[in-house]
């Protein structure tokens, strides 16, 4: 085997496929099953979304999409992990990335922007956000 397999386990073939390989995998070799993480259009829309919110200026709050997303991210349980910067003078997040969320998660984290979205008349640029809400 060279580097590893990467499978996504989408049919019966694929998963027969990959049991040859666990069949056939040296001593000690890792495997690592998981969720698929979120897609690309999840994450274009997600950050479609927090742009609207943040040029709406919900509850007059002037926030940048970023730190939209990390409180959504925080109401949602995702908590934030904060280690002193290297210099001593700040502190930086090492806690959550949304790239490491799961398609259900980041289906989730969508839903509660369009539940914020409603409840505070966020108006989508994007028409099929529109047509959504």
């Amino acid at each position: 085997m060279a580097k590893g397999q990467t499978l996504i386990l989408a049919n019966e073939g694929v998963r027969r496929l990959a049991h040859q390989l666990i069949d056939r995998a040296p001593e000690r070799a890792v495997l690592n099953i998981r969720e698929a993480t979120r897609t690309l259009d999840q994450n274009a829309k997600m950050h479609a979304m927090l742009s609207d919110i943040s040029r709406a200026k919900p509850m007059g709050r002037v926030l940048k999409p970023e730190i939209w997303k990390s409180l959504f991210m925080d109401a949602l349980g995702h908590q934030a992990k904060w280690e002193p910067s290297l210099t001593g003078d700040g502190v930086v997040n090492t806690g959550f990335r949304s790239s490491h969320l799961t398609v259900r998660q980041m289906s989730d984290l969508i839903e509660s922007l369009y539940a914020f979205g409603a409840e505070h008349g966020i108006e989508w640029t994007d028409p099929a956000e529109r047509k959504a809400a």
